[in-house]
């Protein structure tokens, strides 16, 4: 069976793993058009940008936070999942 990296499977990824109260996944592949990882200028599935706000992320360092993100999506990444920008949203304050 074949992976298919897209927005919506990395969102549903990360739905699966972390407890999310916002997320946004973005594919930013075709802006990286013959760059590494997408020298074949693939209009999707090598560079993602991730938007998220998690309970999962609070007291955490960046770097935590980060990996958190890189480990729920690691069987993207062993798939060819080049580049990953993640952005972390702090919480909403009640």
């Amino acid at each position: 069976m074949s992976l298919i990296i897209s927005a919506a499977a990395i969102d549903a990824r990360l739905r699966q793993t972390l407890p999310v109260d916002s997320l946004e996944v973005i594919d930013e592949s075709a802006e990286h058009a013959g760059h590494t990882g997408n020298p074949d200028g693939l209009a999707n599935g090598t560079h993602f940008r991730v938007r998220s706000a998690s309970p999962a992320f609070t007291h955490l360092r960046r770097v935590a936070q980060h990996r958190l993100v890189y480990d729920a999506l690691q069987i993207f990444i062993e798939r060819g999942l080049h580049a990953l920008a993640i952005e972390v949203i702090a919480p909403q304050k009640p």
